[in-house]
């Protein structure tokens, strides 16, 4: 036989909650799990439906089961919860110890394996309704070629409507890959000290003829010369999105600013356009996969919806996070930040890496001055004036804030468009 002493630290010790009623359902024993929990008030249980599970497992005579939501429990010293917190989901079992009516309730914290589960189920439900609608267009189109066979111009009207169609799949497809390898749990592939300017001209470079299209001219301005540590791909990806983000929302003719600058130990890479920019209430749907501010707009350019939550994780599987100032008519400005890379090897680990994102409208801005001086501009298409920041600086009828030459930064929390 164990000391009851030892006994007692074990119980103490467990990840579970664990909780021991007499005959007279009076709490005898409770670890420290299951009053972080708030189930138990003096020596009573505190939530009724652990109660009725108690009661029901002594009248069956037999173990029990269920899964229950804990109210909130205040956090010390708060004596009552806040507005935004949430409760605990916890899987309650219920087993008689002896013939006398002793009970031990043992309580499991469900709540994060719920949350992935509701998140894969509203994935798998997005993914199926985002294929179908490529894959049935692609459908009517074949029927509408098949049936037109006769009529070259309809012919390669709807041929031309399927190959657009079947881009918009593939690419739906690759990002659903891309998006599913960011949110494992595996370390980055090839981590190493990356220019931020070869970061840039990379990404500049996928986007030259989506940018020409629409006559839209990218201003590269800023510090080339600061590193980051992390995977190329990955980072210029992430880039790319927010170019290719910011094309898709601007006006024909107008320019796009892609800004670097250092800010204490964070790098910052900002994208700053004049287009259309994002309501206040679509801002707290920030970066959700599938979320499209603009849907009809989304169909127009063939986007996705998932080009800015890769963008997302891709920042927290580097340590960093990425937020968005926006407002109605005035455009919107992303910014990426990053660890500073200063020639020091990283101890961090891969968890230590993914950092929550600061989202929101009231997310801070950064106040650090810019690192050094423009390192030049790369015109994709139209007039755009080259390098300069005092043009990407001042918006007419926005209220943005910029500071220093080395481009723009953001002031709040982003969304997906």
């Amino acid at each position: 036989m164990l000391p009851a002493k030892l006994v007692r630290r074990v119980i103490s010790g467990l990840p579970t909650g664990l909780i021991v009623l007499d005959t007279a359902d009076r709490v005898v024993l409770v670890n420290a799990v299951a009053k972080r929990m708030g189930v138990v008030d003096e020596d009573e249980l505190a939530v009724a439906e652990l109660a009725e599970l108690v009661g029901a497992t002594r009248g069956a005579g037999s173990d029990r089961e269920r899964q229950i939501d804990l109210p909130p429990v205040p956090e010390p010293p708060l004596t009552r919860p806040r507005p935004d917190q949430e409760g605990l989901a916890v899987r309650a079992r219920a087993r008689l110890l002896d013939s006398s009516g002793h009970v031990a309730v043992i309580l499991d914290d469900i709540t994060e394996s719920r949350r992935v589960e509701a998140v894969r189920r509203d994935f798998v439900a997005n993914v199926s309704h985002e294929l179908k609608t490529p894959v049935g267009a692609l459908h009517v189109l074949a029927e509408a070629v098949a049936a037109a066979s006769e009529d070259p111009v309809a012919v390669r009207r709807f041929a031309s409507r399927m190959t657009h169609e079947s881009a918009r799949l593939a690419r739906l497809v690759q990002e659903i890959i891309d998006l599913s390898r960011l949110q494992g749990a595996e370390p980055l592939p090839d981590l190493r000290p990356l220019p931020t300017a070869a970061l840039l001209a990379e990404a500049v470079d996928r986007t030259r003829l989506v940018a020409q299209a629409q006559a839209i001219s990218i201003a590269v301005i800023g510090d080339g010369e600061l590193r980051v540590l992390g995977d190329e791909n990955q980072l210029v990806t992430a880039v790319a999105n927010l170019l290719d983000n910011a094309i898709s929302y601007s006006p024909r003719g107008t320019r796009v600013v892609l800004g670097v600058r250092r800010s204490g130990t964070t790098v910052e890479i900002s994208v700053a356009d004049e287009g259309i920019g994002i309501a206040e209430k679509d801002l707290e749907r920030v970066f959700e996969r599938f979320y499209r501010a603009d849907p009809a707009r989304s169909r127009a350019t063939g986007g996705t919806g998932l080009g800015l939550a890769i963008v997302k994780h891709i920042a927290t599987n580097h340590g960093g996070s990425v937020t968005v100032w926006s407002a109605e008519g005035a455009g919107s400005t992303f910014t990426l930040r990053l660890p500073l890379f200063t020639g020091a090897a990283p101890s961090f680990t891969f968890e230590e890496r993914r950092v929550p994102e600061m989202t929101g409208p009231g997310a801070p801005d950064a106040d650090g001055a810019p690192g050094g001086q423009p390192s030049g501009t790369d015109t994709a298409a139209g007039s755009g004036g080259a390098g300069d920041a005092g043009g990407a600086g001042h918006r007419s009828g926005g209220n943005r804030k910029r500071s220093g030459s080395a481009g723009p930064s953001d002031l709040t929390g982003g969304t997906n468009r």
